[in-house]
Protein backbone atom coordinates (compact mmCIF):
# COMPACT_ATOMS: atom_id res chain seq x y z
CA UNK A 1 0.00 0.00 0.00
CA UNK A 2 1.29 3.41 -0.57
CA UNK A 3 1.31 6.00 2.01
CA UNK A 4 -0.80 9.61 0.96
CA UNK A 5 1.31 12.22 2.30
CA UNK A 6 -0.35 15.79 3.28
CA UNK A 7 1.17 17.55 0.77
CA UNK A 8 -0.08 15.07 -1.63
CA UNK A 9 -3.44 15.71 -0.32
CA UNK A 10 -3.07 19.59 -0.89
CA UNK A 11 -1.83 19.89 -4.27
CA UNK A 12 -4.89 17.44 -5.32
CA UNK A 13 -7.27 19.70 -3.49
CA UNK A 14 -5.81 22.58 -5.32
CA UNK A 15 -6.05 21.24 -8.71
CA UNK A 16 -9.83 20.56 -8.09
CA UNK A 17 -10.01 24.13 -7.00
CA UNK A 18 -8.74 25.32 -10.21
CA UNK A 19 -10.54 22.78 -12.60
CA UNK A 20 -14.04 23.80 -10.92
CA UNK A 21 -13.03 27.52 -11.43
CA UNK A 22 -12.10 26.96 -14.98
CA UNK A 23 -15.26 25.29 -15.51
CA UNK A 24 -18.36 26.78 -17.40
CA UNK A 25 -21.09 27.67 -15.26
CA UNK A 26 -24.25 25.48 -16.82
CA UNK A 27 -27.10 27.39 -14.46
CA UNK A 28 -26.03 31.17 -14.21
CA UNK A 29 -28.52 32.68 -11.23
CA UNK A 30 -31.48 34.29 -12.87
CA UNK A 31 -31.48 38.43 -12.66
CA UNK A 32 -34.94 38.87 -11.37
CA UNK A 33 -36.26 42.26 -13.85
CA UNK A 34 -38.09 44.97 -11.86
CA UNK A 35 -40.27 47.55 -13.51
CA UNK A 36 -39.21 51.00 -12.96
CA UNK A 37 -43.31 52.10 -12.33
CA UNK A 38 -44.10 48.83 -9.85
CA UNK A 39 -43.25 50.66 -6.81
CA UNK A 40 -45.50 53.24 -7.87
CA UNK A 41 -48.51 51.58 -9.06
CA UNK A 42 -48.17 50.06 -5.73
CA UNK A 43 -47.71 52.94 -3.98
CA UNK A 44 -50.74 54.38 -5.77
CA UNK A 45 -53.15 50.85 -4.82
CA UNK A 46 -52.39 51.01 -1.25
CA UNK A 47 -53.16 54.79 -1.47
CA UNK A 48 -55.98 54.24 -3.66
CA UNK A 49 -57.24 51.94 -0.54
CA UNK A 50 -56.88 53.96 2.55
CA UNK A 51 -58.63 56.76 0.53
CA UNK A 52 -61.28 54.10 -0.24
CA UNK A 53 -61.99 53.33 3.25
CA UNK A 54 -61.92 57.01 4.44
CA UNK A 55 -64.55 57.90 1.70
CA UNK A 56 -66.92 54.44 2.81
CA UNK A 57 -67.20 56.10 6.38
CA UNK A 58 -67.43 59.47 5.39
CA UNK A 59 -70.06 58.86 3.16
CA UNK A 60 -71.91 56.02 5.72
CA UNK A 61 -71.72 59.27 8.49
CA UNK A 62 -73.12 61.38 5.89
CA UNK A 63 -75.87 59.39 4.93
CA UNK A 64 -77.11 58.86 8.28
CA UNK A 65 -76.90 62.27 9.01
CA UNK A 66 -79.41 63.00 6.17
CA UNK A 67 -81.52 60.43 7.21
CA UNK A 68 -82.27 61.60 10.68
CA UNK A 69 -82.36 65.06 10.30
CA UNK A 70 -86.17 65.65 10.45
CA UNK A 71 -85.57 63.65 13.97
CA UNK A 72 -82.60 66.08 14.71
CA UNK A 73 -84.80 69.05 13.74
CA UNK A 74 -87.28 67.98 15.68
CA UNK A 75 -85.99 67.13 18.83
CA UNK A 76 -81.70 67.66 18.70
CA UNK A 77 -79.80 66.75 21.70
CA UNK A 78 -82.97 66.14 23.56
CA UNK A 79 -83.80 62.66 21.77
CA UNK A 80 -80.88 60.87 24.22
CA UNK A 81 -83.58 61.68 26.97
CA UNK A 82 -86.53 61.21 25.92
CA UNK A 83 -87.85 58.17 26.84
CA UNK A 84 -91.53 58.33 24.59
CA UNK A 85 -91.55 56.17 22.03
CA UNK A 86 -95.17 55.98 20.39
CA UNK A 87 -95.71 55.87 16.87
CA UNK A 88 -99.31 56.15 17.13
CA UNK A 89 -98.62 59.50 18.59
CA UNK A 90 -95.85 60.06 16.57
CA UNK A 91 -93.51 60.61 19.62
CA UNK A 92 -89.94 59.51 19.79
CA UNK A 93 -87.20 59.08 22.16
CA UNK A 94 -83.60 57.43 22.13
CA UNK A 95 -83.46 57.03 25.90
CA UNK A 96 -84.88 53.17 26.72
CA UNK A 97 -82.64 51.98 23.62
CA UNK A 98 -79.52 53.41 24.60
CA UNK A 99 -79.93 52.61 27.93
CA UNK A 100 -80.93 48.79 26.90
CA UNK A 101 -77.59 48.84 24.98
CA UNK A 102 -75.09 49.88 27.30
CA UNK A 103 -76.85 47.91 30.26
CA UNK A 104 -76.56 44.51 28.15
CA UNK A 105 -72.96 45.50 27.59
CA UNK A 106 -71.71 46.22 30.38
CA UNK A 107 -73.79 43.18 32.16
CA UNK A 108 -71.81 41.14 29.31
CA UNK A 109 -68.14 42.82 30.27
CA UNK A 110 -69.07 42.08 33.50
CA UNK A 111 -69.41 38.55 33.26
CA UNK A 112 -67.23 37.78 30.41
CA UNK A 113 -63.63 39.90 30.83
CA UNK A 114 -63.23 37.41 34.34
CA UNK A 115 -64.25 33.92 32.49
CA UNK A 116 -62.13 35.08 29.29
CA UNK A 117 -58.89 35.69 31.58
CA UNK A 118 -59.49 32.09 33.51
CA UNK A 119 -59.90 30.59 30.35
CA UNK A 120 -56.69 31.98 29.12
CA UNK A 121 -54.86 32.12 32.41
CA UNK A 122 -55.54 27.95 32.20
CA UNK A 123 -54.88 27.27 28.83
CA UNK A 124 -51.50 29.08 29.45
CA UNK A 125 -50.09 27.98 32.85
CA UNK A 126 -52.46 25.39 33.82
CA UNK A 127 -53.76 22.92 31.23
CA UNK A 128 -51.89 19.38 30.51
CA UNK A 129 -50.65 19.12 27.18
CA UNK A 130 -53.52 16.71 25.97
CA UNK A 131 -56.43 19.33 26.97
CA UNK A 132 -55.12 22.10 25.59
CA UNK A 133 -55.61 22.20 21.77
CA UNK A 134 -59.19 20.48 22.34
CA UNK A 135 -60.32 23.09 24.99
CA UNK A 136 -58.33 26.29 22.89
CA UNK A 137 -60.55 24.47 19.73
CA UNK A 138 -63.83 24.16 21.91
CA UNK A 139 -63.48 27.90 22.73
CA UNK A 140 -62.82 28.96 19.18
CA UNK A 141 -65.91 27.05 18.05
CA UNK A 142 -68.17 28.97 20.04
CA UNK A 143 -67.37 31.85 17.73
CA UNK A 144 -68.66 30.03 14.58
CA UNK A 145 -71.93 29.74 16.23
CA UNK A 146 -74.72 32.09 14.52
CA UNK A 147 -76.09 34.45 16.37
CA UNK A 148 -79.82 33.70 15.78
CA UNK A 149 -79.07 30.15 17.58
CA UNK A 150 -77.57 31.99 20.46
CA UNK A 151 -81.00 33.61 20.72
CA UNK A 152 -83.24 30.89 20.12
CA UNK A 153 -81.02 29.10 22.58
CA UNK A 154 -81.73 32.37 25.39
CA UNK A 155 -85.27 32.12 24.29
CA UNK A 156 -86.70 28.76 24.74
CA UNK A 157 -83.82 27.16 26.94
CA UNK A 158 -82.16 29.64 28.90
CA UNK A 159 -84.56 31.94 29.75
CA UNK A 160 -86.92 29.20 31.84
CA UNK A 161 -84.36 27.87 33.15
CA UNK A 162 -83.15 31.71 34.64
CA UNK A 163 -86.60 32.28 35.33
CA UNK A 164 -87.40 28.89 37.70
CA UNK A 165 -83.65 28.58 39.11
CA UNK A 166 -82.61 32.23 39.47
CA UNK A 167 -84.82 34.89 39.35
CA UNK A 168 -87.99 33.75 41.81
CA UNK A 169 -85.80 32.40 44.26
CA UNK A 170 -83.99 35.92 43.82
CA UNK A 171 -87.43 37.71 44.24
CA UNK A 172 -88.74 35.67 46.80
CA UNK A 173 -85.03 36.49 48.79
CA UNK A 174 -85.16 40.17 48.63
CA UNK A 175 -89.45 40.58 48.48
CA UNK A 176 -89.41 44.05 50.56
CA UNK A 177 -85.77 44.43 50.86
CA UNK A 178 -85.39 48.37 49.06
CA UNK A 179 -83.50 48.59 46.57
CA UNK A 180 -82.86 45.11 46.09
CA UNK A 181 -86.25 44.17 45.77
CA UNK A 182 -86.20 46.80 42.80
CA UNK A 183 -83.57 45.56 41.41
CA UNK A 184 -84.79 41.91 41.11
CA UNK A 185 -88.27 42.88 40.44
CA UNK A 186 -90.22 41.90 37.10
CA UNK A 187 -92.47 39.20 35.56
CA UNK A 188 -90.76 36.07 36.40
CA UNK A 189 -90.63 35.13 32.44
CA UNK A 190 -87.02 35.22 31.93
CA UNK A 191 -86.48 37.49 29.61
CA UNK A 192 -84.66 41.07 29.81
CA UNK A 193 -81.73 43.36 30.50
CA UNK A 194 -79.86 40.31 32.45
CA UNK A 195 -81.04 37.72 29.89
CA UNK A 196 -79.74 39.63 26.76
CA UNK A 197 -76.10 40.23 28.46
CA UNK A 198 -75.72 37.00 29.92
CA UNK A 199 -76.21 35.74 26.21
CA UNK A 200 -74.26 38.77 24.86
CA UNK A 201 -71.41 37.49 27.17
CA UNK A 202 -71.59 33.72 26.26
CA UNK A 203 -71.41 35.46 22.37
CA UNK A 204 -67.98 37.17 23.05
CA UNK A 205 -66.23 35.46 25.53
CA UNK A 206 -64.36 33.85 22.15
CA UNK A 207 -63.21 36.93 21.03
CA UNK A 208 -61.86 37.81 24.24
CA UNK A 209 -60.11 34.53 25.63
CA UNK A 210 -58.67 34.27 22.15
CA UNK A 211 -56.90 37.32 22.16
CA UNK A 212 -55.89 36.73 25.58
CA UNK A 213 -54.69 33.23 25.33
CA UNK A 214 -52.47 34.79 22.05
CA UNK A 215 -51.40 37.70 24.17
CA UNK A 216 -50.06 35.68 27.27
CA UNK A 217 -48.43 33.06 24.79
CA UNK A 218 -45.77 35.93 23.25
CA UNK A 219 -44.62 36.62 27.15
CA UNK A 220 -40.90 35.04 27.30
CA UNK A 221 -40.63 32.16 28.73
CA UNK A 222 -37.58 33.67 30.58
CA UNK A 223 -39.22 36.30 32.31
CA UNK A 224 -41.83 33.43 33.53
CA UNK A 225 -39.19 31.14 34.44
CA UNK A 226 -37.56 33.48 36.43
CA UNK A 227 -40.03 34.32 38.64
CA UNK A 228 -40.80 30.92 38.96
CA UNK A 229 -37.08 30.42 39.97
CA UNK A 230 -37.38 33.44 42.56
CA UNK A 231 -40.51 31.29 44.11
CA UNK A 232 -43.34 33.45 43.04
CA UNK A 233 -46.90 31.10 42.50
CA UNK A 234 -48.59 30.89 38.92
CA UNK A 235 -51.12 33.48 40.08
CA UNK A 236 -48.13 35.78 41.20
CA UNK A 237 -46.55 34.93 37.43
CA UNK A 238 -49.87 36.00 36.18
CA UNK A 239 -50.20 38.91 37.97
CA UNK A 240 -46.98 40.70 38.20
CA UNK A 241 -45.07 39.28 34.97
CA UNK A 242 -47.71 38.46 32.45
CA UNK A 243 -50.51 40.96 32.80
CA UNK A 244 -48.32 43.71 32.86
CA UNK A 245 -46.38 42.49 29.97
CA UNK A 246 -49.30 41.71 27.92
CA UNK A 247 -51.37 44.69 29.03
CA UNK A 248 -51.99 46.40 26.13
CA UNK A 249 -53.29 42.95 23.93
CA UNK A 250 -55.76 42.20 26.93
CA UNK A 251 -57.36 46.27 26.59
CA UNK A 252 -57.64 45.36 22.85
CA UNK A 253 -59.36 42.15 23.29
CA UNK A 254 -61.85 43.60 25.79
CA UNK A 255 -62.78 46.23 23.37
CA UNK A 256 -63.15 44.02 20.67
CA UNK A 257 -65.31 42.49 22.66
CA UNK A 258 -67.71 45.49 23.24
CA UNK A 259 -67.64 46.43 19.94
CA UNK A 260 -69.29 42.97 19.13
CA UNK A 261 -71.60 43.34 22.31
CA UNK A 262 -72.67 46.75 21.17
CA UNK A 263 -73.37 45.79 17.75
CA UNK A 264 -75.46 42.24 17.85
CA UNK A 265 -78.46 42.39 17.04
CA UNK A 266 -80.79 39.08 16.40
CA UNK A 267 -79.36 37.39 19.74
CA UNK A 268 -80.70 40.20 21.92
CA UNK A 269 -83.51 40.78 19.92
CA UNK A 270 -84.66 37.45 21.05
CA UNK A 271 -84.54 37.78 24.28
CA UNK A 272 -84.47 41.23 25.68
CA UNK A 273 -88.59 42.09 25.89
CA UNK A 274 -88.44 44.57 23.11
CA UNK A 275 -90.27 46.62 25.19
CA UNK A 276 -90.27 50.34 24.48
CA UNK A 277 -90.70 51.55 28.27
CA UNK A 278 -88.50 51.69 31.06
CA UNK A 279 -90.71 51.30 34.10
CA UNK A 280 -88.22 50.20 36.64
CA UNK A 281 -84.13 49.60 36.51
CA UNK A 282 -84.50 45.61 37.28
CA UNK A 283 -82.32 43.63 35.30
CA UNK A 284 -85.27 41.28 35.15
CA UNK A 285 -87.06 44.51 33.37
CA UNK A 286 -88.02 43.83 29.80
CA UNK A 287 -86.63 46.95 27.66
CA UNK A 288 -85.16 47.24 24.22
CA UNK A 289 -81.90 48.29 22.36
CA UNK A 290 -81.03 50.10 19.12
CA UNK A 291 -80.63 47.24 17.15
CA UNK A 292 -82.97 45.15 18.48
CA UNK A 293 -85.37 48.10 17.56
CA UNK A 294 -83.91 48.82 14.51
CA UNK A 295 -84.35 45.22 13.09
CA UNK A 296 -88.21 45.41 14.62
CA UNK A 297 -88.94 48.40 13.03
CA UNK A 298 -87.45 49.70 10.17
CA UNK A 299 -89.32 47.43 8.04
CA UNK A 300 -92.32 48.52 8.85
CA UNK A 301 -91.59 52.40 9.33
CA UNK A 302 -92.81 55.00 6.83
CA UNK A 303 -91.52 57.67 5.74
CA UNK A 304 -91.01 60.76 8.08
CA UNK A 305 -90.07 60.97 11.54
CA UNK A 306 -90.62 57.54 12.35
CA UNK A 307 -88.08 56.20 10.44
CA UNK A 308 -86.03 59.20 10.80
CA UNK A 309 -85.97 58.37 13.82
CA UNK A 310 -84.96 54.88 13.63
CA UNK A 311 -81.61 56.58 11.69
CA UNK A 312 -81.04 58.85 14.28
CA UNK A 313 -80.81 55.98 16.52
CA UNK A 314 -78.38 54.27 14.06
CA UNK A 315 -76.14 57.42 14.38
CA UNK A 316 -76.27 57.46 18.09
CA UNK A 317 -74.97 53.59 18.05
CA UNK A 318 -72.05 54.63 15.46
CA UNK A 319 -71.17 57.57 17.94
CA UNK A 320 -71.26 55.41 20.51
CA UNK A 321 -68.41 52.93 18.89
CA UNK A 322 -67.33 55.25 17.80
CA UNK A 323 -66.48 56.93 21.51
CA UNK A 324 -65.34 53.35 22.81
CA UNK A 325 -63.23 53.02 20.29
CA UNK A 326 -61.39 56.41 20.17
CA UNK A 327 -61.03 55.08 24.54
CA UNK A 328 -59.61 51.98 23.83
CA UNK A 329 -57.19 54.50 21.36
CA UNK A 330 -56.34 56.54 23.71
CA UNK A 331 -55.96 54.35 27.13
CA UNK A 332 -53.75 51.80 24.42
CA UNK A 333 -51.51 54.88 23.76
CA UNK A 334 -50.87 56.17 27.53
CA UNK A 335 -50.10 52.45 28.69
CA UNK A 336 -47.12 52.59 25.50
CA UNK A 337 -46.20 55.38 26.81
CA UNK A 338 -46.04 54.13 30.69
CA UNK A 339 -43.77 51.45 29.37
CA UNK A 340 -41.68 53.51 27.67
CA UNK A 341 -40.82 56.12 30.24
CA UNK A 342 -40.44 52.96 32.43
CA UNK A 343 -37.90 51.21 30.23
Amino acid sequence: MTAILPADMDDAAGRRDTASQRRPMTNPPSRRVQAPWADAVFALMTRAAAILTLSLLLGIIGSLIVGAWPAIREYGLSFLWRSEWDPVQNQYGGLVMIYGTLMTSFIALLIAVPVSFGIAMFLTELSPAWLKRPLGIAVELLAAVPSIVYGMWGLLVFGPILSEYVQQPLQAITAGVPYLGALFSGPPVGIGILSAGIILAIMIIPFIASVMRDVFEVTPSLLKESAYGLGSTTWEVVWKVVLPYTKTGVVGGVMLGLGRALGETMAVTFVIGNMNQLNSLSVFEAANSITSALANEFAEAGEGLHQASLIYLGLVLFFITFVVLAFSKVLLARLKKSEGARS
